[in-house]
């Protein structure tokens, strides 16, 4: 939690490279403690499971406390005093309002998966097994989607508070121009390594084909995914965690469960054709992007177009 904090306040004043300096060192520090500790290296007793626990927690600290380290250091843009840590409701109701969407959003992908498994259930253990796999895989590409969002959100957040124009339409146009580069090259290496990615897996015959064929065919909506992720940054930057929120439930939930169970029930009389659940990601991304598209043109006009005009640029 306490790195968290420092990481999202390094982030706000623009040393994201510090704290990347930080994540990265706790992540070091348990990969290397792990073998340690698990298996007794170095005089270290042999503690087995315990001996992960304790690498983890260490490496947290660890992240922690170069986390305050360089807070403390270098964002000399903030005032640090005790009397901050007194609650104020207002601005814990002004955090809220942009933080909730966010919250929703990861509790979605759990409801999401939770439920997509049990839909898949009814087809076949296979194909639960092949989506399980593919998730995995897929949140490498997505997770570079939710970086670059975590990057957007406080670019134009900060230029939203300058009031600034042409700043934010360059934070955004450059932000989703960034996003869609990313996205099409996870896309590309996705199609062409469907099979070998399967293969890491240990996968054979029905399995592999089935995962397989989800990486070709899911990977088809990353594109649009991604452009609903940096919406869903944008969104909050501007003041608009209603449309974040609404984006979020539509496209992990509202597009995606139902269809997938009017899929999966085809499915059922013709097991062949199981890839038809796998378009429903497709389905959700691009009728979502529609409606974020729709949201941005509202918020455009409402917000952006009332800023000061300017000649300045990112």
């Amino acid at each position: 939690m306490f790195f968290s904090i420092f990481e999202k306040l390094l982030q706000a004043t623009g040393h994201s490279f510090y704290s990347t300096i930080a994540q990265i060192a706790g992540a070091v520090i348990n990969i290397i403690l792990d073998p340690i500790l698990i298996y007794g290296w170095l005089g270290f007793p042999a503690m087995g499971v315990s001996g992960a626990s304790f690498a983890t927690v260490i490496g947290q600290i660890a992240s922690a406390s170069l986390g305050l380290s360089f807070h403390l250091k270098q964002n000399r843009e903030i005032t640090n005093n005790l009397r901050y840590l007194k609650p104020n409701i207002k601005i814990i109701k002004s955090i809220y309002s942009i933080g909730l969407p966010a919250i929703i959003a990861q509790a979605l992908m759990s409801v999401m998966t939770y439920g997509m498994n049990i839909i898949l259930g009814n087809i076949s253990e296979s194909a639960v097994t092949a989506y399980g796999l593919y998730y995995k895989i897929q949140q490498f590409i997505l997770f570079a989607a939710f970086g670059l969002r975590d990057a957007i959100t406080p670019i134009i957040s900060f230029n939203h508070g300058m009031r600034s124009k042409s700043r934010v339409k360059e934070g955004i146009k450059y932000g989703l121009i960034y996003t869609v580069i990313i996205m099409i090259i996870g896309m590309t290496v996705i199609e062409i390594f469907a099979v070998p990615f399967s293969s890491l897996f240990g996968l054979s015959g029905e399995t592999q084909i089935l995962c397989t064929s989800a990486m070709r065919i899911i990977s088809l909506s990353f594109l649009f995914a991604g452009i609903n992720i940096a919406y869903q940054g944008i969104f909050q930057a501007l003041d608009g965690g209603l449309e974040s929120l609404i984006i979020s439930v539509l496209r992990q939930f509202i597009f995606v469960l139902p269809v997938a169970w009017g899929f999966s029930l085809m499915t059922q009389k013709n097991p062949s054709m199981v890839w038809v659940v796998w378009t429903t990601f497709i389905i959700a991304e691009i009728l979502s992007c529609i409606i974020a598209t729709i949201f941005m043109i509202k918020i455009n006009k409402k917000i952006i177009s009332k800023l000061q005009e300017d000649s300045s640029s990112c």
